[in-house]
């Protein structure tokens, strides 16, 4: 996966072979990707690579991250729980995704039309940061570590893969990032656990 901003812009994410080639999803999407990262930065936010995307993060906190697929590209919302959605436009990453928490695009022109209202989710969302506001832990729900709730906002196969899991196949993956106290050594990890979640796999299953 890349690490240079730049690279994601003029190649890819790095997670496939088509990394830096004309197939590669990120130029279908070239001018769609970079008016949603101008609203971003011209939003206050901090640019970042994590998992190999754009994310944006104000007030120590993920706010968005840009993805790119090969039938459209997005914008997802960390915290999605919170947002009001007051013109309906988030979707779910999948069917057992728990809160709708992207915007989708499928025209590269749609990103500069709504920018005014992209800009007023984006100030909702930085509005919860400066608060330190989080969304309530629901009954039942497993309280999952930074970097798997990281993986799984900008990673639609993996966060489909994830929620799909039995809560005592989720619960293992819990507990084995737990078990790691650095937060590098705990994404090292979750990336060669990545395999066996999208198989269906317990941590602990062959």
């Amino acid at each position: 996966m890349i690490t240079d901003i730049e690279d994601y812009f003029a190649n890819g994410c790095g997670r496939c072979a088509r990394f830096g080639t004309p197939e590669c999803s990120t130029k279908q999407w070239a001018e769609g990707l970079s008016d949603l990262r101008r609203i971003c930065l011209n939003s206050g936010l901090v640019e970042t690579v994590k998992w190999g995307h754009p994310c944006y993060m104000h007030a120590g906190r993920n706010i968005v991250i840009i993805g790119a697929l090969r039938g459209d590209f997005r914008l997802s919302f960390f915290n999605a729980a919170l947002m009001k959605d007051l013109n309906g436009l988030l979707e779910k990453q999948g069917p057992n995704t728990r809160h709708a928490d992207m915007i989708r695009f499928t025209d590269n022109s749609k990103v500069a039309e709504m920018k005014p209202v992209i800009l007023s989710y984006l100030k909702e969302a930085i509005g919860y940061a400066d608060a330190g506001i989080k969304a309530p832990k629901e009954t039942g729900e497993i309280e999952l570590p930074v970097e798997l709730l990281e993986a799984l906002d900008c990673d639609p196969e993996l966060a489909e893969a994830f929620h799909s899991l039995t809560p005592g196949r989720q619960r293992s993956y819990v507990i084995n990032l737990m078990l790691i106290k650095s937060s590098q050594a705990r994404l090292r990890r979750l990336g060669k656990l990545r395999v066996k979640i999208i198989a269906g796999k317990g941590a602990n299953e062959r």
